[in-house]
Formats: structure tokens, C-alpha cells, sequence
């Protein structure tokens, strides 16, 4: 019975462990988000050379409930106060998010023949998570999604520090402060919460139902400063080598055809999404004053997570960063699902 049970339950544990040694592998190079990036990295190649890589739904529901309940974190009351010191720069990141999306959008259309829904997800800067989860309800090419927004990531964050390092804009040695954490009580206590809601939300067949649930009751308890902190490492960094195996599983089956294929759509949104960042952070690094490496941080179309630990280890104002990719985060919130219901109308008519 005991054989039985394991040789079920293989793929998935041959994932979790394979995400884990990526996870590890990625902290002992030093590369930020270790656990995601790593997890991603390692789970792909696994996939990629034929090995049966596998995440439960349950499993995966769990994961971008950890997800959703971190980013929720973000929202303390003091995040809109710190957001209205930039409102200038907030503005100009949501036209650039905008005109990134409509242009990199167009080119996944006109010159890869992919569907407009699978254009708005994978073209969606720094909504890596949020993606793969509505990929996850049956919106879009799940498979061109993971992949784009995969390299993306990728690119990003092994591409960028040494870019800023290599035209001199490094910000300093940086600043590590310990997060406040959750207590495992309260930890506890967040995560069923969301999962039950997000239960309830997929029943009613809500896109991306988890992470929506995370961001929505954890928001809004810290929002109202009724929480204050973040998941143990453990269950946080747990949630993200889970989320990275989920992108890593969603490349088995991916032929060399199909690679070389998304590799040539990747390339071409990367470069198009770095380009205008680059284009709108020099503009307002310019206006406001601001270092050009740290506006091109917060603007760069990279994750929170990434991007937040990016900013500490070059030691630029991780708030102003992280206040950016959060705006960010809600931003894609409505501007997604908007232009989804935008382009179904379209088809449709």
C-alpha cells in the first residue's frame, strides 16, 4: 500500500524536491528571490528534458494564497501616504505599464500569431504570479504565458544588477532590515481564512480566485492595521519554490519547436519592456532628481519580490521601489481583467 501511495504521489514529490534543490541552489549562488527564480529554473529544465513534473491543484491553490496573503502584506496604512510622495513617478509608471502592454501585446499578436488573451497575460509587466494563475483557470495559452513570463523574469533579474553595476549605478552597499513577522497563530489563522475564501471564490468560477483572496483579506487586515507583518520565511519561501514549480511544470510537453518559437516572442517583449522602462525611468530619473538606477528598478517589468530584493542589495530606497511594484500590482488588478473583457467583446462581435 505504502508503494502504492508513493509511486502515485512521485511526480509530485519529484517536483517539490527538484523545486527545492533549485530553491537552494539559487541561495547559495546569491541570486534574489532564490526560492522562486530557483524553483523555476530547475523544475523547467527537469520538464524540459521529459521528466514528469507535476503540482496538485490543491497544492497550487495553497501556494498563490501565500502568495496573495505576502503581497497583501504590502498594503500597511501607511503605503497610500508613502504613494502620494510620488505621485509624478506613479503616473508615469502607469503610462509606461500601459503603453508596454499595447506594444508588447501588438508584437505577440502581428508576428507570433497568439491569441489577444494570451497577449494581455503575457505581456502583463511583472504580474508573473497573477498570470500563471488566470493561465491556471483556462484563460489564454497557459504554456506561451509560463513561458514569456518566465524568461522575463529571468532576464530581468539575472540581467539587470549587472547591467546597473556595469554603467556605474551601483546605489551602495545597502540596507538589511528584518521583516516583522506574523506569529504562527496568526500566520495560521490569515492563511485559512484566505484559502476558504478563495475556495468559495473558485466555486464561483472567479479568475485567479487564491491570489485574489490573499491580496483582498490580508490587504485589507493590514490595511486597517490590524495585522502587521509578513509569513515565516519558511512558509513564505514554501509558497514560492510551490509557485515556481507550477511555472516549471507548465513546460513539459513543450517541444523544441514551441521554445524556439516563445523564445523569439520573449526576446522580442523583453527587449521592447526594458526599452520603455528604461526610456520613461531616464525621463523621470531626470525630472524628479532621482537616481536613474533606482527609478529604472521600480519601473523594470520584474516581480515584487525580485525586484524589492534587488533593490536592497544594490542599496537604492527599497520603499520607494517596493511602493512602485505594489501601485503596480493593483494597477494590473484593473487593468487585466479590463482588457480581457475589452478584446471578448471584440471576438465576439
Amino acid at each position: 500500500m505504502i508503494a502504492l501511495s508513493l509511486n502515485k504521489h512521485r511526480p509530485t514529490l519529484l517536483t517539490l524536491g527538484t523545486g527545492l534543490c533549485g530553491g537552494v541552489l539559487a541561495h547559495l549562488m546569491g541570486l534574489p528571490a532564490p526560492a522562486l527564480l530557483g524553483s523555476t529554473l530547475v523544475v523547467s529544465a527537469a520538464a524540459l528534458s521529459g521528466q514528469a513534473m507535476r503540482t496538485p491543484v490543491g497544492l497550487r491553490h495553497a501556494a498563490f494564497t501565500v502568495i496573495g496573503c505576502s503581497l497583501g502584506s504590502g498594503f500597511t496604512p501607511d503605503f497610500f501616504a508613502r504613494a502620494l510622495l510620488w505621485p509624478v513617478s506613479l503616473l508615469g509608471q502607469s503610462l509606461t505599464l500601459i503603453l508596454i502592454m499595447l506594444c508588447s501585446g501588438w508584437i505577440l499578436t502581428r508576428f507570433f500569431g497568439h491569441s489577444r488573451q494570451t497577449a494581455i497575460l503575457a505581456s502583463s509587466p511583472g504580474g508573473l504570479s497573477f498570470a500563471i494563475a488566470l493561465a491556471a483557470a483556462g484563460v489564454g495559452n497557459g504554456q506561451a504565458i509560463s513561458v514569456i513570463q518566465s524568461l522575463r523574469l529571468l532576464f530581468i533579474v539575472l540581467g539587470l544588477p549587472p547591467l546597473l553595476l556595469w554603467i556605474g549605478l551601483n546605489g551602495g552597499e545597502g540596507t538589511h532590515k528584518a521583516p516583522v513577522l506574523l506569529t504562527h497563530l496568526q500566520s495560521l489563522g490569515l492563511f485559512m481564512g484566505a484559502y476558504l475564501l478563495g475556495n468559495s471564490g473558485a466555486r464561483r468560477r472567479v479568475p485567479a480566485a487564491h491570489i485574489f483572496a490573499g491580496m483582498l483579506l490580508s490587504g485589507g487586515l493590514h490595511g486597517f492595521g490590524l495585522l502587521r507583518g509578513t509569513f515565516p520565511v519558511l512558509l513564505l519561501n514554501l509558497g514560492f519554490v510551490i509557485t515556481g514549480a507550477v511555472i516549471g511544470s507548465r513546460f513539459r510537453g513543450v517541444t523544441r519547436q514551441d521554445l524556439r518559437q516563445f523564445l523569439g516572442a520573449a526576446t522580442l517583449t523583453i527587449l521592447t519592456a526594458i526599452t520603455l522602462s528604461a526610456t520613461a525611468a531616464w525621463f523621470m530619473s531626470h525630472y524628479l532628481g532621482i537616481s536613474f538606477g533606482q527609478v529604472w528598478i521600480a519601473y523594470a517589468p520584474g516581480g515584487v519580490e525580485a525586484m524589492a530584493a534587488m533593490a536592497f542589495s544594490m542599496g537604492y530606497d527599497a520603499s520607494f521601489v517596493a511602493t512602485h511594484h505594489l501601485f503596480r500590482i493593483l494597477l494590473l488588478i484593473g487593468l487585466v481583467p479590463f482588457f480581457l473583457r475589452l478584446v471578448g467583446r471584440v471576438d465576439a462581435s
